[in-house]
């Protein structure tokens, strides 16, 4: 790392190559955003996800065609943690009307298989749970047991009353234990969300993002001059920009690799915009002093100064986070793939775009305006 110490390098003037790679990669995204489009995560499109760990690995075009029996409509089944495990998604939040018996009669067979003598009566029941009756404390409670073993949601209403949750993840669940009774699985996980929910997500989203810019924008605006704070605001949003054009490009492409929009990849966007303008504020700092200091020499002087001053710091931290970042990716399992990811990619271009975006594009400005900056 010494040798970062006596570097001089001429940043400012290679600003054109640098122009046409990222101007490459923001039109490929876009071209992948206007095409492609990105994977809206349960988060943001509503409906059901649902994990599933097998004791044994698993032939996943087996799953599909099971579950494409259920009729569920538009269902999704992909490998979830490791070829044993599955993830299941629909944009259905409830079990539909025309299927709901069936399910009742399913949780009734279930009951009869472990206690044929049970003659469980129905008390109640709504759109998200059923009510059975038992005559007998004894056989509710070993129902109970062998439900709750086969993953059914349950609860005692009283020593007579079983209630029992009806929906998606029950109707799958039993559809697949009823075809594969000698692979035991557990679900690991379930979510839902509605279509009104996840819309105000996305909204909320897209607001949280611009506010954040926003805000950069005004406090640098402050801190520096109003054209240091648009040259950050501008890297800001190469790095977002760059960054969403890669999950909608690889989304699908990569095996393994989860590049939906969650709400866990929108807080790494905005981790994103707040590490990276991180680097950037160091090289305005430097700039600004190298200008109050050496007021008689050139700025594109300064700036080339400013940043190899400062690159050995830059490269440190970019470092040292990757490091982090990339051992989550890597280990953080099939949930946190796509945070790790957009952070991962996300430090890489915002140390780039620190160096070869933001203070470029101030240069750029103070040479067509032929204003001079002034502290």
């Amino acid at each position: 790392m010494r040798i970062l110490d006596n570097l001089n390098i001429d940043f400012i003037s290679k600003r054109k190559i640098a122009y046409t790679i990222s101007g490459s990669l923001i039109l490929l995204g876009l071209l992948s955003l206007a095409f492609r489009g990105l994977e809206l995560g349960i988060d943001f499109k509503g409906g059901t996800d649902i994990a599933l760990k097998f004791e044994n690995p698993i032939d996943i075009s087996e799953i599909r065609t099971e579950l494409d029996a259920l009729e569920l409509g538009n269902i999704e089944v992909k490998t979830f943690g490791g070829e044993s495990g599955i993830l299941v998604r629909t944009e259905l939040q409830a079990v539909p009307p025309e299927i709901y018996s069936l399910v009742i009669n399913s949780i009734q067979k279930s009951i009869l298989k472990y206690e044929p003598n049970a003659n469980p009566t129905i008390s109640d029941s709504t759109a998200k749970s059923v009510t059975f009756n038992f005559a007998d404390l004894k056989i509710i409670e070993s129902v109970d047991s062998k439900l709750q073993y086969d993953g059914y949601q349950t609860s005692r209403l009283d020593d007579n009353h079983l209630i029992v949750r009806v929906g998606i993840a029950d109707w799958i669940e039993d559809a697949l234990r009823s075809k594969m009774p000698n692979n035991h699985f557990i679900v690991q996980k379930e979510d839902h969300v509605g279509p009104k929910i996840g819309g105000e997500l996305k909204q909320d989203s897209i607001i949280s993002v611009i506010l954040a810019l926003a805000a950069i924008l005004i406090y640098l605006g402050f801190r520096f001059k109003f054209v240091f704070a648009l040259g950050a605001v501008v890297a800001l949003f190469h790095d977002v920009l760059i960054t969403l054009g890669v999950f909608a490009l690889l989304h699908g492409v990569v095996p393994g690799l989860n590049l939906e929009i969650s709400i866990s990849v929108v807080a790494a966007f905005l981790t994103i915009v707040g590490y990276s303008i991180n680097d950037t504020v160091v090289v305005f700092d430097r700039v600004r002093e190298n200008i109050k200091i050496h007021k008689t020499a050139p700025l594109i002087d300064n700036m080339n100064n400013a940043i190899n001053k400062t690159m050995r710091r830059t490269l440190i931290t970019s470092l040292t986070t990757l490091f982090v970042v990339t051992v989550l990716l890597i280990f953080g399992g099939d949930v946190l793939r796509g945070f790790a990811f957009a952070l991962t990619f996300g430090i890489l271009v915002g140390t780039y775009s620190s160096v070869f975006v933001a203070t470029p594009f101030v240069y750029e400005y103070v040479k067509r305006t032929e204003k001079k900056i002034q502290f």
